[in-house]
């Protein structure tokens, strides 16, 4: 199926020049330029995507899958990130969830070939910028990914963990320290403590949102996670696990409290 729209000022595809693995260093006329990311695992849409917004003033970085993301956005953060949701491996939705953790400056815009609204819903609960269904037509993309640059230069760069702020991303709860960066829980002696992606998550939004009760509904919105299901009890056996890993007694909690009639919340110390 072809995925983009002809159009007039589409030019014909050519490789990229930067490679994906290796990105060059930028001459200082092109450290000016907006930096977009592409990640899509189709080598003709990446190409496509890369001769077009470069000849339209954007370095143009490309990706693809997940994990060669993360290795261009460890050399660098670009200013805009498109994402196609329907990736092998790891999808573009568990992508948007990790990037707005740690680098939740950079612009996100979804794109997706599914003709239902769930992916849609989540990625924009997710915190993405935009959505753009495929087929596309260029232009209404660059159009999209210059808009997202004017709100994100207008807006300051949110902060995704205040409670980490002084201490390099790392909370503490109780005598163990989340690192937000390296998705990692430690104890006391700085042992690593198993913890799900889901459990992660959840100690994840309880650092953005250090004592303050949360209730089940937003718990539900902004871990979400594809190992929640539509039950309330889901939550409350996740908030037991971790107290049996972070708190010293697990029966009477002191950093994970419950709020009755509400939720939880998380005591910071």
């Amino acid at each position: 199926m072809n995925l983009v729209r002809p159009a007039p000022v589409v030019p014909a595809a050519r490789p990229l020049t930067v490679t994906p693995n290796r990105p060059s260093v930028p001459s200082p006329a092109s450290a000016e330029l907006p930096t977009v990311l592409v990640v899509d695992d189709e080598p003709e849409l990446r190409g496509l995507l890369g001769e077009y917004f470069g000849r339209n003033g954007c370095n143009v970085r490309a990706a693809a899958d997940a994990a060669e993301a993360r290795q261009l956005l460890a050399a660098g953060r670009p200013d805009v990130a498109i994402l196609d949701v329907n990736m092998p491996g790891e999808n573009g939705l568990s992508l948007a969830r990790w990037m707005r953790e740690v680098h939740p400056g950079v612009g996100l815009i979804m794109l997706t070939t599914a003709s239902e609204t769930v992916d849609r819903v989540v990625g924009l609960e997710l915190g993405a910028d935009d959505y753009v269904p495929k087929p596309f037509e260029l232009r209404e993309l660059l159009a999209r990914v210059r808009a997202v640059l004017r709100r994100r230069s207008a807006s300051p760069v949110p902060s995704s963990a205040p409670a980490a702020a002084a201490s390099g991303r790392r909370v503490a709860f109780g005598a163990c320290v989340l690192d937000l960066d390296e998705r990692k829980l430690r104890n006391a002696e700085g042992g690593e403590i198993d913890i799900t992606a889901a459990e992660f998550d959840l100690l994840a939004l309880f650092a953005r949102h250090p004592n303050r009760p949360l209730n089940r509904d937003q718990i539900m919105e902004q871990a979400h996670n594809r190992g929640w299901d539509v039950f309330d009890r889901s939550i409350d056996l996740r908030v037991m696990r971790l107290r049996r890993k972070i708190e010293r007694n697990p029966d009477k909690p002191e950093v994970i409290k419950t709020v009755r009639n509400v939720g939880y919340v998380f005591v910071a110390a």
